[in-house]
């Protein structure tokens, strides 16, 4: 309990030493603006630029301040609600009940102690009632247990003496290793799925009575990759024969440089896959080694390595660069609070989505009546649909938007300004999705395939060697396709690996054993 006290204590203690920073930041401001206002009437420069040169400094203090204690979240605040806005119905809250589907279920029968099956009315002793039971489940765990498996290959021989012949032992990572292939996938699984150090996988194997060295993990992990290696390739061109694929990156620690480097975790995504690449730099050539020589659509935010890529590529095939949607309506909702005529823009984007969720929601009401033949249907329909709306909807929406942009004329430095300027830069491949319905509006898809790199990159906090950049980036890669693909994750690697021990080269993609397992059943 003392415990409690001095933390709550020290919380407090925080909070009013940030409010006195504030306090002074404020001040300062103040004192900075009454001095630059002075300097200027001395030297007779503009009072206008000076007053926009003040309003720039103070919107930056008050954007820090939202980021230091506002929502981190871009949900805008819901606006005033009009007579025909229905309240959205309440949602319900704890955890609920989920029916447990993949679980076996073990019955268990429990019966009366001799001495309690005595009726206490007339002393006479119970009988069964036979098929009559109170029926109540509860959901148990099995200790995970480690095991070791003693393999007796029999032998055969020949009366003649002439033949001696001895049964297949079970495929191993390594050869005559000690570890199964169901212990190195369980490793991997363990480490860039669930994000568990192989440091902290040793220590809980030791508590399960295993003991192992993270040394030992580390090579059943590159014995693993190694035998993976081939697919993990083929899944790179795979993605790139998408026409349309999404492109984004983020910071990958390299720790075993000196001095410790930021690395950067690349990432290219078409609907069932992903494919990630970890390298030591963010140019344009780093993105060349990502794209190879694609030559169709990639979706991406504004980073500059696109763009040059796009324009470098003048004597072969060439991608066609389009840009997010959701990138700009961020730019607008960081300078809303400062700049009440971002709305303007805010709402005229969010028309857009709107028209988006509506295709969506329309293919989605005539999936569930059953109208689509199969999965080829339904997607045709969806691109038809998209390009009849965003042709007679969502075009005018933004050539309207592009009008109010022209309008503007706020400070080049401001939080408008900068918003203004990243839109009107990137309005070539912003309009692009208009005439070509399989170009998403956004490229939120990709940026949701990195969060396991960035939750794995907060665990064990990046690579020691290259070995560790390619593993990493090979695993994640093969196990987010399957999870894309609608795979166990552990049970994908595993038959991957199988076949690849088998017949070394095999390349087994997540949509190849899906495909098998939908033929086989």
């Amino acid at each position: 309990m003392p415990f409690a006290i001095e933390t709550e204590t020290d919380i407090e203690r925080l909070r009013q030493v940030a409010r006195l920073l504030e306090a002074d930041n404020r001040y300062l401001l103040g004192r900075i603006s009454r001095l630059t206002a002075e300097l200027a009437q001395a030297k007779g420069e503009d009072q206008n630029a000076l007053a926009l040169e003040i309003q720039r400094l103070q919107e930056q203090l008050d954007r820090r301040t939202r980021e230091l204690y506002g929502p981190s979240s871009e949900k805008r605040p819901s606006q005033t609600p009009t007579e025909e806005t229905t309240p959205a119905p309440k949602k319900q809250t704890g955890h609920g009940r989920h029916e447990q589907l993949a679980l076996p279920v073990v019955e268990q029968v429990h019966e009366l102690d001799e001495a309690d099956r005595i009726c206490p009315q007339c002393g006479r002793p119970l009988e069964k009632w036979e098929g009559q039971f109170e029926e109540s489940e509860e959901i148990d765990v099995i200790e995970r247990q480690y095991r070791i498996v003693k393999h007796q290959r029999q032998k055969y021989l020949c009366r003649c003496g002439a033949c001696v012949e001895t049964a297949f032992k079970p495929e191993q990572v390594i050869p005559k290793g000690r570890y199964s292939l169901a212990f190195a996938v369980d490793v991997a699984v363990s480490k860039y799925l669930d994000h568990l150090p192989l440091t902290r996988q040793a220590r809980i194997m030791k508590r399960q009575g295993l003991e192992v060295e993270a040394a030992a993990l580390w090579d059943q992990l590159w014995a693993l990759y190694r035998h993976l290696k081939p697919t993990y390739d083929a899944l790179q061109d795979y993605v790139l024969s998408a026409p349309v694929i999404g492109a984004d990156e983020t910071p990958w620690h390299l720790l075993g440089k000196k001095p410790a480097k930021k690395g950067w975790a690349w990432s290219i995504t078409r609907p069932d896959a992903v494919f990630y690449q970890i390298l030591d730099s963010r140019s344009a050539d780093a993105a060349q080694t990502l794209l190879k020589d694609y030559a169709g659509i990639v979706l991406a935010d504004g980073y500059s390595a696109y763009s040059a890529l796009a324009k470098r590529s003048r004597e072969g095939p060439a991608f066609t660069l389009a840009h997010c949607w959701a990138h700009v309506r961020r730019k607008f909702i960081e300078c809303e609070p400062d700049y009440p005529q971002a709305r303007e823009a805010l709402d005229l984007i969010g028309k857009l989505y709107a028209v988006e969720r509506g295709v969506r929601d329309e293919i989605g009401e005539r999936e569930q009546r059953q109208e689509f033949k199969d999965a080829g249907e339904k997607q045709a329909e969806r691109l038809k649909r998209l390009a009849l709306h965003r042709q007679t909807e969502s075009a005018p929406l933004v050539k309207e938007l592009g009008r109010r942009l022209a309008e503007q004329r706020p400070l080049p430095q401001s939080g408008l300004g900068k918003a203004v300027q990243y839109a009107t830069d990137l309005w070539p491949g912003l309009i692009r999705f208009l005439d070509d319905p399989r170009i998403p509006i956004d490229n939120n898809r990709t940026e949701r395939e990195l969060r396991p790199l960035a939750v794995g990159r907060k665990n064990h906090y990046g690579s020691k060697t290259e070995r560790g950049m390619q593993a990493a980036a090979a695993f994640y890669s093969l196990i987010e396709s399957a999870k894309l693909a609608g795979l166990n994750p552990a049970h994908y690697l595993a038959e991957a690996a199988r076949r690849s021990i088998a017949n070394p080269g095999t390349v087994t993609l997540p949509k190849d054993l899906l495909k098998s397992e939908t033929a086989e059943n």
